[in-house]
């Protein structure tokens, strides 16, 4: 290097400035210009443009200040991470007064976002069922394809609509991310334990639960059981069942499973004849991505991560700050 790539020519700053280090500062923040565009402009290298931009910060020429809504929620998001022990959290920007469809565009941007950052080549990725993770699942799109990718689901197949589709959200996931999709051919709940306990021995069913045990990542909601709930819209099962499951405590649905506030399962006869993941193999599963908002699911997302089920979760800024105030 020369002494004239660390000295520009005097004659070459303007005179509103009183030196090249506040001119290749205001021409970087100000006018947007790359460093080696400025670098040209002022007659030096780009390594001294760096030295400059370096030297403005120091100075106090530039203070660099964080959106304090940006601080906030990465602030809570490490509480809620550490009170949970969670690997990660992330705490999304909702409006009060956001419709339920925009809350849950927004979960599931979140949720997507997430995963784009998680998921590795080869990686097999087990899916639940239900709005939010279709949401995810129409928001996804790696920014590169990935060799080996598998999208998995873990519960059977049922005659409900595109937003309680299994298969379907097992089915978008994979186009969305240019991977292979595994779907269960065997219906969610069948008529009997024994009816249940006979297709879990067939071979193809066998494959797909050992598929599912070796998985490196799982993607779920949780839903409540009040009216408007997933699992009462999703018809999977009657609405006195699920009133049976309140009245011993239940507050939470796991992809299918019922728990308590604790996080503990309450196991009664609709458990024995559903075909889907059990709740001790989901917490056997690397990495488990629990996306819920909303006011109303803050009794059951707090199940959950009492449970010990998830090691990361995407929430609203409102459901992260009432876990933080109990």
């Amino acid at each position: 290097m020369t002494s004239d790539d660390l000295t520009p020519s005097t004659h070459a700053i303007p005179a509103e400035f009183d030196d090249a280090i506040v001119w290749a500062a205001w021409l970087y923040y100000e006018n947007q210009l790359t460093q080696n565009e400025i670098a040209a402009m002022i007659g030096v290298s780009r390594a001294t443009i760096v030295n400059y931009l370096q030297e403005a910060r120091q100075k106090g020429v530039v203070r660099i200040l964080m959106n304090p809504e940006i601080v906030t929620r990465t602030n809570i998001a490490r509480k809620l991470a550490a009170k949970f022990s969670l690997a990660e959290a992330l705490v999304i920007p909702t409006e009060k007064s956001a419709t339920p469809d925009a809350r849950l565009k927004a979960l599931g941007a979140g949720g997507a976002r997430l995963i784009e950052r998680m998921v590795s080549p080869g990686d097999t990725i087990c899916v639940s069922w239900g709005r939010t993770v279709l949401a995810i699942a129409d928001a996804i799109a790696l920014p590169r394809p990935l060799e080996g990718l598998s999208v998995v689901q873990v519960t059977g197949s049922s005659s409900g609509t595109r937003e309680f589709s299994a298969e379907l959200c097992a089915s978008i996931m994979a186009r969305n991310m240019g991977a292979a999709s595994v779907n269960m051919m065997a219906p969610t709940v069948l008529s009997t334990p024994e009816l249940r306990d006979a297709l879990m021995g067939e071979p193809v069913l066998k494959r797909q639960f050992e598929r599912i045990g070796k998985a490196d990542m799982i993607v779920f909601g949780v839903g409540g059981l009040a009216a408007e709930s997933t699992m009462r819209l999703a018809d999977v099962t009657s609405d006195e069942e699920i009133d049976a499951y309140a009245q011993e405590g239940a507050v939470a649905v796991l992809i299918c499973r019922f728990l308590d506030q604790h996080g503990k399962q309450i196991v009664r006869d609709f458990d024995k004849r559903v075909i889907g993941i059990e709740l001790d193999g989901l917490r056997s599963l690397p990495r488990r991505l629990c996306v819920a908002g909303g006011a109303q699911k803050v009794d059951a997302i707090r199940a959950v991560l009492a449970g010990g089920y998830a090691t990361h979760l995407v929430t609203d800024i409102e459901v992260a700050e009432q876990l933080l105030a109990e």
